[in-house]
């Protein structure tokens, strides 16, 4: 489909859908209706007259992670944020794959596969080229770019290593283990040489955990009731050496309770927190002081200095099944909002992410 128009060149102007963010959400859970899909056209390379080197792609995959959530919200405080709010009436911005149409930068060119941050639409001009990466794996497959291989990746390698510096022969407890991170995580962690248990949100998620990502052992949490401290001291007799925590929350004070003398809190996400009006409060503080807990928080834009080495040692896992993948793949950049909502509820299991071209 195209918009009639020609540039100088013969080339004609292609629709361009995109998700944008209608309002912004004040507190509880984001809706379908605070987003919606709207409808331009655009030439498909670098504008004429654009300054600086800048690259157009068309985007094939689209990521969906809970970060989105926090930029769907004004801040009156923006350096107290990951990332910049979503700009209203504009296109809203995540991780994704995409082909390059036209570059005036020099290091990309037309063909090139990437993977970086780009609008939530089919056609992304990226005015900061330094935000994509090529890819140098293509013969595996091209969404792994936006979990295992992309950012997702990345976060869990550089969040557990970094971080959570495991040795041989320790104890691991994943929260949210059946995401995206969260999966990833407990793989590296049997890597390592670490015992590692998983919590998730239904049966089969725990029958996920212990078959297809090989975890010593798993619990469903809302089996647990409130003695999430009871489940973890079944898990953990011994007691936990790293939290690896997605959830906050009542999670993590009861990680507290169970982490072993000089143990470490791996702080990655609180998707449990993200929605509510009021942040619950963590009570079990005084563990931290009483057994010399480390908690430190991880943001995965301070490490992307680690990725050439991360993308070839987790691409050798892949290749090698040490690593196994599971993804949630939705079809259509229509239904991109509504597959965004469900993560917030646990709909999805695995990595969820929206096809939006075909490779």
């Amino acid at each position: 489909m195209d918009g009639g128009g020609v540039d100088g060149y013969g080339m004609k102007m292609v629709r361009n859908r995109k998700v944008v963010l209608r309002r912004y959400v004040t507190a509880g859970y984001p809706t379908v209706d605070d987003m919606e899909v709207v409808s331009s056209t655009v030439m498909p390379r670098v504008p004429l007259g654009t300054m600086a080197p800048a690259v157009m792609v068309k985007n094939i995959y689209l990521s969906c992670d809970p970060w989105m959530r926090g930029r769907m919200t004004k801040h009156d405080d923006a350096t107290a944020e990951i990332a910049e709010d979503f700009v209203l009436g504009e296109a809203m911005v995540n991780f994704g794959v995409s082909k390059v149409v036209d570059s005036t930068h020099p290091v990309f060119a037309a063909g090139d596969l990437v993977w970086g941050l780009c609008g939530w639409e089919e056609y992304s001009l990226i005015t900061q080229p330094e935000t994509l990466h090529k890819i140098n794996h293509p013969d595996l497959p091209l969404s792994y770019y936006t979990g295992v291989l992309g950012v997702t990746g990345l976060t869990a390698y550089a969040a557990f290593f970094e971080v959570g510096k495991p040795k041989k022969g320790e104890t691991v407890f994943v929260s949210a283990a059946s995401g995206a991170v969260g999966q990833i995580v407990g793989q590296l962690a049997k890597i390592a040489g670490c015992y590692v248990v998983g919590s998730a949100g239904s049966d089969e998620k725990v029958t996920l955990l212990k078959t297809k990502f090989g975890f010593h052992d798993a619990f469903n949490y809302k089996k647990e009731g409130n003695d999430l401290t009871g489940a973890l001291r079944r898990c953990f007799p011994d007691g936990i050496d790293i939290y690896f925590d997605n959830v906050g929350g009542a999670t993590l004070d009861a990680a507290l309770v169970n982490m072993r003398r000089g143990g470490r809190v791996v702080v990655c996400g609180m998707i449990s927190q993200y929605n509510l009006q009021e942040p619950e409060g963590v009570h079990n503080v005084i563990q931290i002081l009483s057994k010399t807990i480390r908690v430190e928080g991880f943001a995965v834009f301070n490490h992307f200095g680690l990725y050439p080495m991360f993308e070839d040692e987790m691409a050798r896992y892949l290749k090698e099944g040490k690593v196994t993948v599971l993804q949630d793949v939705v079809k259509g950049i229509e239904k991109a909002s509504e597959a965004l909502i469900g993560m917030f509820s646990g709909r999805n299991v695995g990595k969820l992410l929206v096809a939006v071209a075909d490779e």
